[in-house]
């Protein structure tokens, strides 16, 4: 699954499942490595419907951190961004 593989990619990383019923749209998860923090929108598929504010959120977390939908179709492409970003 996504959160062993982040596990695997980023030792040490602590993977937080955000509760979407407190903040509507907030990203599914936080991933807290070292000094870094990312948040990743989880899809089933490139063709699931975004909820409302999801985009928004997205898009304002993009300005701080690293932050993106991920599904399975750009999983590797994500996640490779995601190790440049953590790298830098």
């Amino acid at each position: 699954a996504l959160t062993k593989r982040l596990h695997n990619l980023f030792p040490g990383c602590l993977v937080l499942k955000n509760n979407p019923n407190w903040i509507q749209g907030i990203p599914d998860l936080t991933i807290l490595f070292g000094n870094r923090w990312a948040l990743l929108e989880v899809k089933a598929s490139a063709k699931s419907k975004e909820r409302p504010n999801q985009r928004y959120y997205v898009e304002q977390y993009s300005k701080m951190t690293f932050c993106s939908f991920i599904y399975p179709e750009n999983e590797e492409e994500v996640l490779n961004a995601l190790q440049q970003a953590f790298q830098s």
